[in-house]
């Protein structure tokens, strides 16, 4: 029979708005990544189309900033900034074949008025973070970036060269905060929302919650995410198309994973 302290910690638990997070094993990164596979392949039409809607919106960033690399970096790299959130239809998408659903486009585009109020301000604090990431980026490029502006046809072999070391070093060190923040409050939380009807300050902080009970496992999440991505940028967006909605079904099982549902599940290892 549980003692009284513990009667009375389980029931502080339960009443608690904040869900417990589980601790998972470093690898499960891959486990995840493995499971977002097996959704890809279970629905490619629906999950392909929004693949193809982020390659075709990194197209349309750089065909109408072609003059401007500066600003073109810095609206690519926002882009990312706010893909946690333009990815809700996929985790849709999961939570559906997860139910035993049908899989519609149509009905995963407007998930989000499910919890119009968080989804709301989440996005408004996404995009505030991103106009920040911008003027931030310019004003990088402004004050280290010797030698005029780079073209956009020689972008990476004017930039990348020990005579911008320091341009390099500060770019990403200022690009690196924003997404570690960005990371840090979303890593869990839109399909938290999505899935629970949480509230934006809640989702926020569980997924922060999150990061710091497994901070190996996910810091390995973010760099994968970096690295699947960063190969979609690599072909011209075109990997997009797969990388995107792959990355999207996988952190639907991340998040199925770390947080718990009840009092049962306050700590997993």
């Amino acid at each position: 029979m549980p003692s009284p302290p513990t009667i009375q910690a389980n029931a502080i638990i339960a009443n608690s708005p904040f869900p417990p997070v589980r601790k998972v094993s470093f690898t499960a990164p891959f486990r995840w990544l493995a499971l977002g596979w097996q959704d890809l392949r279970a629905a490619p039409m629906a999950s392909m189309f929004y693949g193809i809607t982020f390659a075709l919106m990194g197209w349309l960033i750089h065909l109408v900033f072609e003059h401007a690399v500066e600003l073109t970096s810095a609206l690519t790299a926002g882009f990312l900034l706010v893909g946690p959130f333009l990815a809700t239809g996929l985790y849709d998408i999961s939570r559906r074949r997860e139910n035993g659903s049908d899989v519609m486009v149509p009905e995963t585009l407007t998930a989000w008025r499910a919890n119009l109020g968080a989804f709301s301000l989440f996005a408004l604090g996404l995009t505030v973070i991103t106009l920040i990431w911008a003027r931030a980026s310019l004003v990088t490029f402004a004050l280290f970036f010797s030698g005029g502006m780079p073209t956009l046809k020689n972008f990476f072999s004017q930039v990348i060269s020990a005579d911008h070391l320091d341009f390099l070093l500060t770019y990403f060190a200022v690009g690196g905060v924003f997404a570690a923040v960005v990371f840090a409050v979303s890593v869990v939380s839109v399909p938290m929302m999505l899935d629970r009807g949480t509230d934006a300050v809640v989702a926020a902080l569980t997924s922060v919650r999150a990061l710091f009970a497994n901070p190996g496992p996910l810091l390995l999440w973010a760099a994968l995410i970096v690295l699947i991505v960063g190969l979609g940028f690599a072909t011209l967006f075109a990997g997009l198309v797969i990388a995107v909605p792959w990355i999207g079904h996988a952190t639907w099982h991340a998040y199925r994973e770390i947080v718990g549902d009840g009092v049962r599940d306050a700590h997993y290892t």
